[in-house]
């Protein structure tokens, strides 16, 4: 079975043509606040558009019933960077970013929901400088990454009717696609209507804070799981316990399973409460804000070794704020920042850190390793346990009362030491290119869970800017591989991909 080259650049164009009517959203905003730059994004809308209708035309007219599991792969792959190509465009020709390598570098970041920016650093411009074409535009491609090109464009465009369930297998984060519906369009639009719905009652209970262009910036960031702020401080520069308690709250939900909303929303409430990844993940959420807490806590601190000069809070209703904001931020991989967590405690920086290696649900909007992966990991161990004490015994994995199947299993074991293996490699890629080591674990290990912020000298008050360019495209590829869950991306590198 040879790949179909003209069904996935014919997809490809197809995808081209929509990224490119996206653009002219922040362009809209661009004009309604007088800003010339905004024509940067009329033009590159237009040329993409145009690009993408002619190459549609010629390949791939025809060709979507052509698209198999392997098409799909490639398709889904190959979507993100070029999506990503197109869309730094506007950033080069406003000259708003003198390096294409930046633009690409925010641009995939947006789409990845993976929150690093090169901007306020050295020779760039601060966030709150730039027009608010291009702050919508950093917003839009969160928002639009969050649930994923791929399930978006199901739900809006006909053509990828047939072969669509393959799209929809190789974009959903997670072990395995939990379908809503029998048919994956539907799907898809459920998934957006419940997306949509959440993201504009986040808007409403932000706007009593913040303006309406802040309160719908932070509400795509918010729900994507991205980190994008239209602030230089991030939402810590609104100093509002009101606004980091409702971010708090949606970032919660972000980092939930998108099925499990739907069953809320038909009425299923006790089997929502019943999910065993649902527990795991509030109970994580609230033992890592518990932890921070009282090691943020300054009556405590005086009873605990090795936190002199180190940040706290004198009172415990502060302590918590920034505790639990910290802790949805980092767990479900949004990256926003209320305060700088390497000035904090080591055993708060310690929770944090664990944090980076957990991830929302599956299903989510989240990046990272995911919950589920960690319950079935928990379960399988001690299976293996159990087996040596009881050899002749017939034992299974279940999860919410099923069997979980063996290769299930095989995907998540695999999945985890891919996982690590690409956080070693991209670590020790990134030291060959002269990033110090804390630096370089930092960058691997939030661009390949998606977090944004890391550690060394890219922790949340710092930015990417400093970093060399080749390291900036490296971080470029593991943010892509991992909002893809490694296996989709990197499949296409192997071999025999390409072979019958």
């Amino acid at each position: 079975m040879v790949l179909n080259l003209r069904a996935v650049f014919g997809t490809l164009a197809a995808l081209l043509v929509f990224a490119g009517g996206a653009m002219l959203l922040p362009a809209a905003v661009g004009f309604y606040y007088g800003e010339p730059e905004a024509w940067s994004f009329v033009g590159t809308s237009l040329g993409t558009m145009a690009f993408g209708g002619a190459v549609w035309g010629r390949w791939g007219r025809g060709e979507v019933d052509s698209v198999r599991v392997r098409e799909g792969f490639a398709i889904v792959a190959l979507a993100w960077v070029v999506i990503s190509l197109a869309g730094a465009i506007p950033f080069v020709a406003s000259g708003v970013l003198d390096s294409f390598t930046d633009a690409f570098f925010e641009t995939m970041s947006g789409f990845t929901t993976t929150g690093a920016t090169i901007l306020g650093g050295a020779g760039r411009p601060d966030i709150e400088s730039l027009p608010h074409a291009f702050l919508f535009w950093r917003s839009l491609t969160h928002w639009l990454g969050g649930m994923g090109i791929i399930v978006l464009t199901l739900a809006i465009l006909p053509i990828l009717g047939v072969g669509g369930m393959q799209l929809f297998r190789a974009e959903v984060p997670g072990p395995s696609a939990d379908k809503l519906t029998p048919r994956v369009r539907e799907t898809a639009r459920r998934l957006w209507l419940i997306y949509v719905g959440i993201t504009f009652v986040e808007v409403l209970l932000l706007l009593p804070a913040m303006g309406g262009f802040d309160a719908i910036n932070h509400a795509f960031a918010t729900m994507a799981t991205g980190g994008f702020s239209t602030k230089n401080g991030s939402v810590g520069q609104f100093n509002s316990a009101y606004v980091d308690w409702v971010i708090t709250g949606f970032m919660f939900l972000a980092g939930m399973n998108f099925a499990l909303h739907f069953r809320l929303l038909r009425g299923k409430a006790i089997t929502v409460i019943h999910d065993t990844e649902l527990r795991v993940y509030t109970a994580m959420m609230v033992a890592a804000t518990l932890t921070m807490t009282l090691s943020l806590w300054e009556p405590l601190r005086s009873i605990m070794p090795g936190t002199a000069g180190s940040l706290g809070y004198e009172g415990f209703g502060e302590a918590l704020r920034f505790g639990a904001f910290q802790s949805a931020s980092i767990m479900t991989t949004t990256g926003f920042a209320t305060a700088d967590y390497e000035l904090w405690p080591p055993l708060a920086m310690a929770v944090i850190f664990i944090l980076f290696f957990v991830g929302g649900m599956a299903g989510s909007t989240g990046g990272g390793v995911k919950v589920v992966r960690h319950v079935l990991l928990f379960k399988n161990s001690y299976k293996e346990i159990k087996q040596l004490i009881h050899p002749q015994a017939l034992l299974n994995v279940r999860l919410n009362g099923k069997v979980v199947s063996q290769d299930v299993m095989r995907n998540v074991l695999s999945f985890i030491v891919l996982y690590l293996g690409l956080l070693s490699v991209g670590t020790v890629a990134l030291g060959l290119v002269g990033v110090d080591l804390l630096t370089a674990f930092g960058a691997a290990i939030s661009s390949v869970g998606n977090v944004g912020p890391g550690f060394g000298t890219l922790g949340p008050a710092e930015n990417y800017a400093h970093l060399p360019d080749i390291a900036k495209w490296l971080l470029s590829f593991l943010m892509v591989a991992g909002r893809l869950e490694i296996f989709t991306m990197l499949i296409i590198f192997a071999p025999s991909f390409w072979r019958r």
